[in-house]
Order: C-alpha cells, then structure tokens, then sequence
C-alpha cells in the first residue's frame, strides 16, 4: 500500500542503496519516467521484474496517470516512483501522485540517493549555506528572463538544469543579468567517466561553452549576490 519514491543512479551504478534495491525487489508497480531505463536498471542488479506491472509515468500522461496509480494504492498494492536518473519529483514527475497519496491517507516512503542538484554544489566551491533549486528554466526567452531578474538580488548559490545544447544560449542572459564577475561552475556528466566541473566567472564560462560544444546532462551553478557586512558600510565614529 505504501508509495515509495526510489532515487537511482544518475550515472555510475554503483550510488544506488541496498534499501533502494530492496524495494525494487519488493513493489508490484514501478511507476517509470523511461520503463527502458527501469528494465535495465533491473537487469543490472539480476532483479527478476516478473509478476511486476512496470508502466509508464511520465510528463506526457501523468495527469491521467495519477489517479490510476492513486486508486491501485488505495486497493492495496505498493507503488515506486523512479526517474530515469536521480530523486523523483526533483524536475520529474511524481508531484500529482503524492499529493493524491497524502490526501488518501496512504504512506509516502522516500528512499533517498543520488541527486545532481546536492553533487554538483557539494563540489562547486561556491557557498553551500543557502541555496535554490530552479530545475530547468523556461524555453520562452521572455519567461527566462522574467525568472533570472528576480534571482539576481539573492544571496542564495542558484542551481539550474540544463541541456547542453541550451548552455550556450542560456549563457549569455546569465552574464547580463547576474553580471560578468558572478562566480559560477558548470557541471557536467556527474558521477560518470567524464565527469566535468568548470568553475570560473560566468563570462569565462560563457566564452568557454561558446568555443566548445557540450555533452552530456548539465548542472549549472550561479553564486548569489554578496553583501557588504554593516561593519563595512558604517561611518567610522571618533571617540
């Protein structure tokens, strides 16, 4: 009965959980963003998947399936959400389907693992005391920018995902908006064989990116606006 939201690998195998593991072992539904991606997954542990009812879940039909996979719940059987990489919810589906749960009565059981969001700033050597997650941005330009002016005054590090493709046209709006000094770091293929950090300023970054194309999945990190301290901006006051 319960609805377990599994994080998986966004790369390298070997980040996966034993209680993850355990509980592909055990649900009879897998609710998949990519069912491919959740057969391998499966295979690559020597998890049979008979008797499993493994269906799609994905942006293009979660409004329908939902409240399937909600009625399943409330007759009983066990669900578990898994994205074709890293924590559901997290830019993936899965929100619907939670709250349909929680409003049903039924447990919600996290199985925590690998996220790229908390990878990428763990390394980025930008600061870590205070961030924000704004998943991938709007493709309208107008959209975009609406979102990037109302972060630029922050002073949370800003995390964003990215295709490589987008980068370097994303790229030049976060140099105008943030400025071209803004400390940044782009990540690049996490916990994979060519994973990447490029930590520079984001006018370094851009003309980077701009000479040379980008693969793989990509996390890109702003710092946030710094403050002088009230130490610093207060007249001096002789005795």
């Amino acid at each position: 009965m319960p609805l377990y939201l599994i994080a998986t690998p966004i790369g390298n195998l070997g980040d996966i959980s034993q209680r993850a593991l355990d509980t592909l072992k055990s649900v009879s539904i897998i609710a998949a963003e990519d069912t491919r991606s959740a057969r391998r997954l499966y295979s690559a542990f020597n998890i049979s998947a008979d008797g499993k009812q493994i269906v799609a879940y994905g942006e293009h039909n979660e409004v329908g399936m939902a409240p399937r996979l909600a009625e399943q719940l409330r007759a009983g059987l066990d669900v578990a959400v898994v994205s074709e990489g890293g924590t559901p919810l997290l830019s993936d589906p899965g929100f619907r389907l939670v709250r349909a749960a929680i409003e049903a009565g039924i447990p919600v059981i996290p199985i925590p693992g690998a996220n790229a969001a908390v990878t990428a700033l763990c390394a980025s050597g930008l600061p870590v005391h205070g961030f924000i997650f704004r998943g991938f941005l709007p493709k309208k330009p107008g959209a975009r920018r609406r979102i990037l002016e109302s972060l630029k005054e922050r002073e949370e590090t800003l995390i964003f995902y990215e295709s490589p493709q987008r980068v370097p046209k994303v790229l030049p709006e976060f140099v105008e908006i943030f400025g071209a000094a803004r400390p940044a770091c782009l990540a690049r293929e996490l916990t994979k064989v060519h994973e990447t950090f490029l930590r520079m300023p984001l006018s370094e970054l851009n003309e980077h990116v701009q000479r040379q194309p980008l693969k793989g999945e990509c996390t890109l990190l702003v710092a946030g606006v710094t403050r002088q301290s009230a130490a610093d901006t207060e007249p001096e006051v002789e005795d």
